[in-house]
């Protein structure tokens, strides 16, 4: 790891750049929260249990956490079609991180209030 580039440049690959990169923006994490929390939904009930976020980003956020392998995206051709929106393999290697990243935040809040 000490090997590993630890800025990000012209042309020069950070590792963690590009990881930011496929989770940032205000609705990609609360998105891969709910699905790890929900499983398999449809696209109805994940914008419910995303409160505040509208159609469009919603819209916006799925197809690029599905481009990005990190969501799966299921379309079933029956009447009604629907789909169905789940994590990928790739966004539930992510939910270790994520809380570990949420224990780090506690103590950090801990820390502030004592």
């Amino acid at each position: 790891m000490k090997d590993m580039i630890i800025f990000m440049g012209d042309n020069v690959f950070c590792p963690v750049t590009y990881s930011l990169s496929l989770i940032g923006g205000k609705w990609k994490l609360p998105i891969i929260w709910v699905l790890s929390q929900c499983g398999t939904l449809r696209f109805n009930e994940l914008k419910k249990k995303t409160v505040g976020i509208t159609n469009m980003m919603l819209t916006s956020s799925l197809k690029e956490l599905e481009q990005d392998g990190l969501i799966e995206r299921v379309q079933y051709n029956v009447m009604p079609p629907h789909v169905e929106y789940s994590l990928a393999e790739a966004g539930r290697k992510l939910l270790p991180v994520l809380d570990e990243l949420a224990k780090w935040g506690a103590e950090l809040a801990q820390e502030k209030m004592d």
